[in-house]
């Protein structure tokens, strides 16, 4: 008899790709053959989709609507959409398309695979099949958020805040380490909340030194902290752990104390910029990640000044800019006005974008001539295409060596030779 076979389809964040990794599991648990965003014909196609803002909800709406074609064609069986469009919109989903077999929201990991008439394999729980490259994984240590950001509808879609228990963090770790993984980014919407509602207190920085103790784990990188009520003894856990990444990825979204308090961010720019210079001070060799968020109701010319001037002046390392979409339901929706134009958002952060390609490539280009210990990712054509500590896959720089010698998934010692604006080249040292 043939095996039943599933197609995941995972869009959004890293911690999507986590969920469809633990519905592979699943599936591979229940006999199917199973595959990741693969184009081989499949009797069963699950797409987990992204409702974050507007251009991610475009995409998974475009995603449904192409598995819905190919169903009507008879090139699959079934066709199921689960995550966070799924969890906001499903009776508007269900009415508007109502060709797909069923909609799941987020978390609903028992409902989703009986609702696909399989055995639900409690015993799994903490495993899960990787779908990136082997030698690295995604760690998520917790789901939801309790902050109220004015314009993000990511507590609307994925609830309070709930922290893993820690046991059960390290567990997964240990896991993905025996299985040849060799860093570990650690993921949540807000890590700087980890253990507050279980442990009644911030216990990243604990957590973070018990995994930088597991046996052959190279690499610890975090990702998503909230600047108010940055944990900073984590600082303290970078400086004595040198398998903890220099590199923190801080949301700072703006600078302009107007646009701060609108956003109902809790935090205002002399402490944003005190933060940062306490970072900086304690870590000097930290790459920081931020990312901004332009065009929010309210935001003047001079708060736009504002936010350039910042730029200018903290010369982060890595970035990216959002432009301000309304979200359902959102503080920012129900009581300001979206009153910046589409034009004006987009001209402002190209604007931000231009102001940090030129910081990039002045940071980049100070590191010819320096050697770095890279993780090799993946090989295109003669190339072979590495990350050094301070960046993270797919979002970050990439060190692109002309070697036949190197494999995947090793570090090497590679010396820069030439730089842009966002890639290093180098060759083995």
């Amino acid at each position: 008899m043939q095996k039943k076979s599933v197609n995941i389809i995972s869009l959004g964040c890293s911690k999507n790709l986590v969920d469809s990794e633990i519905l592979l599991n699943q599936f591979k648990a229940n006999d199917f053959e199973i595959y990741h965003e693969t184009n081989k014909k499949t009797d069963v196609v699950v797409i987990n989709t992204c409702g974050f803002i507007d251009d991610a909800k475009e995409e998974s709406i475009e995603t449904i609507f192409n598995y819905v074609e190919a169903k009507k064609q008879g090139l699959i069986k079934k066709l199921f959409v689960v995550g966070c469009l799924s969890e906001r919109y499903k009776d508007e989903l269900k009415k508007d398309i109502p060709e797909v077999d069923d909609y799941f929201g987020v978390n609903n990991f028992k409902e989703i695979v009986e609702g696909l008439e399989i055995d639900y394999k409690k015993e799994l729980i903490g495993e899960r099949i990787i779908t990136t490259p082997k030698h690295f994984a995604y760690l998520k240590i917790s789901e939801g958020c309790d902050r109220t950001c004015s314009f993000c509808a990511i507590p609307l879609i994925r609830g309070k805040h709930i922290s893993k228990p820690m046991e059960a963090i390290l567990a997964e770790a240990r896991y993905l380490v025996s299985k040849g993984v060799k860093e570990l980014i650690v993921i949540a919407q807000d890590l700087s909340y980890y253990g507050l509602d279980i442990y009644k207190e911030q216990k990243l920085p604990e957590l973070v030194e018990k995994l930088s103790e597991i046996e052959g784990l190279e690499w610890i990188r975090l990702h998503y902290f909230y600047p108010a009520n940055f944990p900073y003894k984590i600082l303290d856990i970078m400086q004595k752990k040198p398998n903890v990444c220099n590199y923190i990825d801080i949301a700072l979204q703006h600078i302009s104390d107007n646009v701060l308090s609108k956003m109902r961010r809790n935090i205002s720019k002399q402490e944003t910029y005190n933060l940062l210079n306490i970072i900086r001070e304690k870590i000097p060799e930290i790459n920081l990640r931020t990312t901004l968020l332009v065009g929010h109701p309210g935001e003047t010319e001079q708060d736009f000044e504002d936010l350039k001037e910042f730029v200018t002046n903290v010369r982060f390392e890595r970035m990216g800019v959002f432009t301000y979409s309304n979200e359902d339901n959102t503080f920012a929706k129900d009581n300001y006005k979206d009153n910046v134009s589409a034009e004006t958002k987009q001209t402002r952060a190209d604007e931000i974008m231009a102001l940090q390609q030129d910081i990039s490539y002045e940071i980049n280009s100070s590191k010819i001539g320096k050697t770095f210990k890279v993780l090799i990712d993946k090989k295109e054509d003669n190339k072979f295409i590495g990350r050094t500590e301070f960046d993270s896959y797919e979002v970050d720089n990439e060190v692109v060596i002309y070697s036949d010698k190197l494999e995947l998934g090793k570090f090497y010692n590679i010396k820069i030779t030439d730089a842009s604006e966002f890639d290093l080249i180098g060759v083995l040292d």
